[in-house]
């Protein structure tokens, strides 16, 4: 009796390791992607493939592609939301990871416009969009993998691990442009060619993400759904019925996060420090640099919110987060205007740090929102809406504000003003910290918000 219990114990942590090993290396090989694009859109696409516009205009449209994605990612979210709550999570996270990584290295044997014209910008746009779409199914796939899976004491512990695909990603994407720029002979071979090699090989970690993806069980959440039938019901329509205010308002918590991450990794700072509009004028590679050194040091703030979470709730961690956003926004873009490389290294790592305060306990804050039958879609369409209020153009919103206004503390307000939504729409959100996930729940019968209304 006591082995047949010591070896199921055995095979739970087993599972539970590989859980967390393919939830984090499934979304790393997907914000691997992104992040890829994002960074090459802000430094390459715009002489490469929109540079008929002029220099100014062809860099804001190379970032608005950034953004455009972001714009189907909602409708990644209600497909794979749909089907997650209806065939299992596990087998919606093998669609999107395929979809993903078949779009970025397509992207990587893409002609310019020298070679097919018009065509090459259209395309480019079109496997943008691919991108977006996968994104949007592929976090609430993998955040409830791992949430679901987990004790209800340590589901920031767990759902930590799908944050750090973010981070690194990051990393493995800016440390492999780093050693690209290192490799390759010049910036005009760099643009030609260079850039083309980390998007070719998107193919070769997708099916590594794949082979670990596949030898996943599915939650326990999901597994009951089906027992009791659960999954034939229209999640969609239950979700817009019944919690539509809450995907709103939930949303508008996430969006500064994304925002605010954006503004330093998705293409304006990168921007603007290697543009000719700085005094201090940093190389590309100084820049890959400064974001692939301060990113190891985020994976360890990452960790720690989400597991002080797990101790004092969700929403204690968040509201230090919005606050620290707001503190450390102007230093940062007094760094990016110094043209100091060590200033704008700290500046970075600062700011970044206080970002990461609000995405350690990210994955299990949303996962936690919603009730078992439409958690997927919840989850999903939540994380897309606050990708698209939040980070889908904030490069180019900063971006035009600079160009608008020709002051950086137009942008800073900008971020103060989203961090602030933020912190009014989580005080206004009951803390579900630890709440039973089952299908039998009935902690969400009561209503999600402080307010003396159902919404």
């Amino acid at each position: 009796m006591g082995d047949t219990a010591g070896a199921a114990g055995i095979g739970r942590r087993q599972q539970n390791r590989r859980v967390l090993f393919a939830a984090g290396v499934g979304t790393t090989i997907e914000w691997f992607d992104f992040f890829l694009y994002a960074q090459v859109a802000a430094l390459v696409f715009g002489p490469v493939f929109f540079s008929s516009l002029g220099e100014q205009q062809a860099v804001l449209v190379s970032l608005a592609t950034i953004g455009i994605s972001f714009l189907f990612r909602p409708i990644g979210a209600m497909i794979a939301g749909h089907f997650g709550d209806r065939i299992g999570r596990r087998r919606m996270l093998m669609y999107t990871l395929f979809l993903m990584g078949g779009s970025t290295a397509l992207i990587g044997l893409l002609p310019t416009p020298h070679t097919i014209g018009i065509a090459a910008p259209i395309l480019l746009l079109v496997l943008r969009i691919g991108q977006g779409l996968s994104a949007g199914g592929e976090w609430g796939g993998a955040a409830l993998m791992a949430v679901e899976s987990a004790p209800a004491n340590q589901r920031g512990r767990f759902g930590s691990a799908v944050q750090l695909g973010a981070p690194v990603g990051l990393l493995v994407a800016t440390g492999f442009l780093s050693l690209m720029t290192a490799i390759v002979p010049n910036d005009e071979a760099f643009d030609e060619w260079g850039w083309r090699v980390p998007f070719l090989c998107s193919a070769v970690l997708v099916f590594v993400g794949y082979w670990i993806r596949r030898r996943v069980e599915e939650t326990p959440a999901f597994v009951e759904m089906s027992r009791q039938g659960e999954t034939r019901r229209a999640p969609l329509v239950v979700l817009f019925r019944e919690r539509a205010g809450l995907v709103i308002v939930a949303a508008l918590v996430l969006a500064a996060n994304s925002a605010a991450s954006y503004v330093v990794v998705g293409g304006f700072m990168q921007s603007y420090v290697t543009g000719s509009q700085t005094a201090g004028q940093m190389s590309k590679s100084a820049v890959f640099n400064i974001v692939t050194v301060s990113g190891i040091l985020w994976l360890f703030v990452l960790v720690g919110a989400a597991l002080a979470s797990d101790r004092i709730g969700r929403r204690s961690i968040y509201v230090c987060g919005w606050v620290a956003i707001i503190a450390t926004i102007f230093p940062l873009l007094h760094a990016m205007d110094s043209g100091s490389v060590p200033m704008l290294f700290l500046a970075v790592t600062v700011f970044m740090f206080a970002t990461m305060l609000t995405s350690g306990p990210l994955a299990a804050y949303t996962a936690e929102l919603f009730p078992a039958r439409i958690r997927y879609s919840g989850v999903a369409l939540t994380y897309a809406l606050a990708s698209i209020l939040g980070g889908a153009f904030a490069p180019t919103i900063a971006t035009a504000l600079f160009n608008g206004m020709g002051s950086l503390h137009s942008v800073g307000w900008y971020v103060v003003g989203m961090a602030t939504v933020s912190l009014v729409c989580t005080l206004l959100l009951r803390d579900r910290s630890g709440v039973d996930l089952s299908p039998n729940s009935t902690a969400y019968d009561s209503s999600s918000f402080h307010l003396p209304f159902r919404w």
